[in-house]
């Protein structure tokens, strides 16, 4: 009812291109906002299956390993060595998971930033715009009076 009322009263008025445009747009944009959630949240359900499925791999293959090292009794001194080894890169890889997590939201944090400053200095520079063909118009009619 309410687009029905919208298009009557733009056959009334006429429509203009910049009406056109910012509502397509307007309609286009908030459409794509609006599946951006279920987009990221079905991204990260796969990706976090797929973390899964690696966790349940090295479970399976710790049990059906197990017995199979077990048996060939090697060196503790050698066992803990691969250990120390082993923690060294489990560490740099999560301190690479933290220091890339940072920088991400470091990062996102910039470009808000950047995105609101053009924002403001955008809308600074349409009102000055919509001054300047005010004033062209009003020089228009002047000229058209005379």
């Amino acid at each position: 009812m309410e687009e029905e009322n919208k298009i009557k009263q733009e056959e009334e008025k006429g429509i203009s291109f910049c009406d056109i445009m910012k509502e397509d747009t307007s309609k286009m944009i908030k459409e794509t906002e609006s599946k951006m959630p279920i987009f990221f949240q079905s991204y990260s359900d796969l990706y976090t299956k797929y973390l899964h499925l690696l966790d349940d791999i090295f479970g399976t293959c710790y049990i059906a390993e197990k017995e199979f090292f077990d048996k060939l009794n090697i060196d503790q001194g050698i066992l803990k060595q691969i250990k120390e080894n082993s923690e060294i890169v489990r560490n740099n890889y999560i301190q690479s998971i933290n220091s890339s997590a940072k920088f991400f939201d470091e990062y996102i944090k910039m470009k808000t930033s950047a995105i609101e400053s053009f924002d403001k200095y955008f809308h600074v520079m349409m009102e000055s715009y919509a001054k300047t063909l005010s004033q062209i118009n009003k020089s228009l009619e002047n000229n058209e009076k005379r």
